[in-house]
């Protein structure tokens, strides 16, 4: 799978002149739109960018660490039936997560089971111990994922990695969104396009939905920030902005016998869910990490007496854990009684021996993962990278084999992308953003498309050089369209 060229998703395997029928129109505009004009509605584009604030932080870097994420004018399309198939899949496997997050802090049928090795879960160190018994209103811990997909065919998706503790980047995907309607209105003309516009308001639906027992005619919602420094501040005021929600700062709130407070000029104020944006860790110094100043002392307590919902709950970041990801499959069968709709990418856990031996054998034609790593931080391309990275991982592997994957280096697809010799192929991964409520699963229609936008790389994050794109969901009914 890793050797084949890469699916061009606009012209197909081939990658010839001609795009496939239902892109006749994207291809068209791609070869008729001149390049100046390209390049002057991308720059107009990160310009707003610019001016609204919208950057990510580079860390490990004293200067220049704020920027902007580069932002590609040429739109990614998915047909309705692709779409469809997609939401089927996502929805399934968030509702495989969450009943994996609630037996593991619960009965723990699934290790009782034998699907999943007891260590991998009780010993894992995003598994929170202290949270055992907790179930939050209506069972729900992981109410927003970011699930990362990647194509490698004309119906070949698989699932990269689960995002289930803070996923990121739903910001991008409405101010792309707003860009690419303000700069490029004739897309929206010549394609049915769906809106993602309503994501924040879903988004406040499903807090209020999960507000606890008794606490539902009027929730109060609050989306809780580490502060100005963080990298994804932008993000998160844009959020409550939008929702029409207090954006606060562990200083605001305050516990009294196990309830949440939100301190105003009028008074205190109970709350009753938090969308919260600082990890596990963080979040309250008796129970976490006691040096904390960005958390709550008493919120897990409050948590636990069940008077206030945390989104998403304390305790989901073990379903981001790449060793729990290689068991998805058994997982989602196990909880939905079916065999996955989406697959995972092929994984060897470097923990088993022969998986171990195979990958440092292979080590210069694989990916190799940190299995608590992100954003594309802790991770080796074998085929891009140095001898000297390959023998630094070897050592490490051989040293630590229990905290590492490794996958197939797969030739993701290509969308075309404004570089600086025209338009070229770039490979792209895509995440949609999942919502779990009170009322079910809800999916926007779009995502985060990111591009690797230098040639032949295969990393997207924005952390490495990455950009984004606008994700263009199509429609069936026209009428319904932008």
């Amino acid at each position: 799978m890793g050797k084949r060229a890469a699916f061009d998703e606009i012209r197909g395997h081939d990658a010839g002149e001609t795009a496939r029928p239902e892109f006749n129109a994207l291809g068209d505009w791609i070869r008729e739109t001149p390049a100046s004009e390209l390049n002057r509605r991308q720059q107009a584009a990160e310009a707003a960018f610019r001016q609204l604030g919208i950057t990510f932080a580079v860390y490990g870097e004293e200067e220049a660490a704020e920027r902007i994420i580069p932002f590609d004018i040429v739109p990614r399309i998915f047909t309705a039936r692709e779409w469809a198939g997609l939401s089927a899949g996502l929805v399934q496997r968030v509702e495989a997560l969450n009943a994996f997050l609630d037996d593991v802090y619960g009965a723990r049928r699934i290790i009782a089971d034998g699907v999943v090795p007891p260590e991998l879960i009780l010993g894992n160190p995003q598994f929170r111990p202290m949270l055992a018994g907790a179930r939050p209103a209506h069972g729900i811990f992981a109410h927003i994922c970011g699930i990362d997909l990647v194509r490698t065919g004309p119906d070949a998706f698989y699932v990269l990695e689960d995002n289930a503790r803070t996923p990121s980047g739903v910001s991008y995907m409405l101010e792309n969104r707003e860009a690419m309607l303000r700069l490029c209105p004739e897309l929206f003309e010549m394609f049915p396009v769906a809106a993602v516009d309503n994501y924040p308001d879903a988004l406040h639906d499903t807090l209020r939905s999960v507000a606890p027992n008794g606490r539902s005619s009027n929730p109060v919602c609050v989306l809780l920030t580490p502060g100005h420094f963080n990298s994804a501040f932008y993000e998160h005021s844009f959020l409550a902005d939008s929702m029409g929600i207090e954006l606060v700062e562990a200083a605001d709130l305050v516990v009294d016998d196990d309830i949440v407070w939100m301190k105003t000029i009028e008074g205190l104020v109970r709350v009753d869910v938090i969308y919260r944006r600082i990890d596990d860790d963080y979040i309250d110094p008796l129970v976490f990490l006691a040096e904390s100043v960005l958390g709550v002392p008493g919120l897990i307590a409050a948590y636990m007496a069940g008077n206030v919902t945390l989104v998403n709950a304390p305790g989901t970041g073990i379903a981001d854990d790449k060793a729990i990801y290689s068991y998805m499959p058994e997982i989602v069968k196990y909880y939905t009684g079916r065999e996955a709709r989406l697959p995972n990418v092929e994984t060897w856990r470097c923990r088993e021996p022969d998986c171990l031996k195979y990958v440092l054998e292979n080590l210069p034609d694989l990916v190799v993962k940190l299995v608590d790593g992100s954003g594309g931080y802790g991770m080796l391309v074998g085929p891009t990278a140095t001898r000297a990275e390959i023998e630094n991982f070897r050592a490490a592997l051989v040293a630590e084999p229990h905290r590492y994957i490794a996958q197939p280096t797969l030739a993701l697809s290509t969308v075309p992308t404004l570089t600086d010799m025209g338009i070229a192929p770039r490979h792209v991964d895509f995440r949609p953003f999942v919502l779990s409520g009170a009322d079910g699963v809800t999916i926007v229609p779009g995502g985060l498309t990111r591009v690797a936008l230098r040639e032949g790389s295969l990393v997207v994050n924005s952390s490495q050089g990455g950009g984004t794109k606008d994700s263009l969901i199509l429609l069936d009914n026209p009428a319904e369209a932008h």
